[in-house]
């Protein structure tokens, strides 16, 4: 088996990321029709260049790797979602929707210069919402009246706003948020520090935004990301970032038609180590126990947002 990086990100060593290699069989077992909610394509570079203005570049994760992944793992379908290392180059992610037969739909990244044939050719592929990144060190500033302009134009679509920022600068884009006209997806639970207490102020602003914003949605993903408790898979454990389980179940608690999961594949410009996806769908059911929560999260929810044609009236 190839050497996988430990440190540093994403060294390229040939063939780490193939799915064999590397993720293990979850011992839990997928609601049928389960959507992995939040995952990336990266290049291949040689086909999809990356953006010249990258904060990070990544390894390519092919279309291809990641559909082998969500048939090991067990989803049916997954959401691909624009990372800022492609830009508003989208061409990678809408390739990846276009031969997945259906079983995709993309998150985009536009910019304002985008035209109307392009937001319909983007739709055709299968893309429902559009990312706006506020986290500064994978972002340069982008004006608020400028993305303002972007939800107006998407939400005719009918597409939803993707947002990724920090916990710390949840008060000074909370009116922004409020004034978005469309479904508000948060990425990663708002990124709550969660060496505090799940109960303190800091994770109570968040939950207190939702609560007073009907139209936001959370994804509870990337506890990888999130644990200050390091790489379980080191010590051998199943039970995965255990410091992560209070704040997610909070949010599916008090909000579970309102939630959604993915696995975050390939996992981009994370330090430390490089997570088993077979170890995090296993925290699903930490997270979410019981049936009807793990179908919502899972199913009802994402089919809702993303392929709502197909859901009952």
């Amino acid at each position: 088996m190839p050497d996988k990086p430990t440190t540093g990100g994403f060294e390229k060593t040939t063939g780490w990321l193939d799915w064999y290699d590397g993720p293990s069989r979850p011992a839990f077992r997928l609601p049928q029709g389960a959507v992995d909610a939040h995952c990336h394509v990266f290049g291949p570079g040689d086909e999809f260049p990356y953006a010249p203005e990258r904060k990070y570049t990544p390894c390519d994760a092919s279309k291809r790797q990641l559909f082998a992944l969500r048939d090991h793992l067990g989803f049916a379908r997954n959401v691909i979602v624009q990372a800022t290392c492609h830009g508003a180059d989208n061409r990678a992610m809408v390739d990846a929707c276009l031969a997945s037969g259906g079983k995709a739909r993309g998150v985009a990244t536009v910019k304002r210069s985008v035209t109307d044939q392009e937001l319909r050719r983007l739709h055709a592929a299968g893309v429902r919402g559009v990312r706006f990144n506020f986290v500064k060190r994978l972002v340069d500033f982008t004006p608020q009246d400028e993305l303002l302009e972007v939800a107006g134009r998407v939400a005719a679509l009918g597409w939803h706003v993707v947002v990724y920022f920090e916990a710390a600068d949840l008060p000074e884009l909370w009116s922004f948020f409020g004034a978005l006209p469309t479904t508000v997806v948060v990425d990663h639970m708002g990124r709550p520090d969660v060496t505090r207490p799940v109960d303190g102020p800091e994770f109570a602003l968040f939950l207190k935004f939702m609560r007073e914003h009907p139209a936001v949605w959370c994804k509870v993903t990337c506890p990888e990301r999130l644990s200050d408790a390091g790489p379980p898979a080191l010590r051998g454990e199943r039970h995965a970032y255990r410091d992560v389980v209070p704040f997610a179940r909070r949010i599916v608690d008090e909000f579970p038609d309102r939630v959604l999961w993915g696995t975050d594949w390939p996992h981009p410009n994370l330090r430390g180590h490089m997570p088993d996806d077979g170890l995090l769908v296993d925290f699903i059911p930490h997270i979410a126990p019981g049936a009807g929560a793990q179908r919502k999260l899972l199913v009802t929810n994402p089919m809702r947002l993303y392929w709502p044609e197909e859901c009952e009236a």
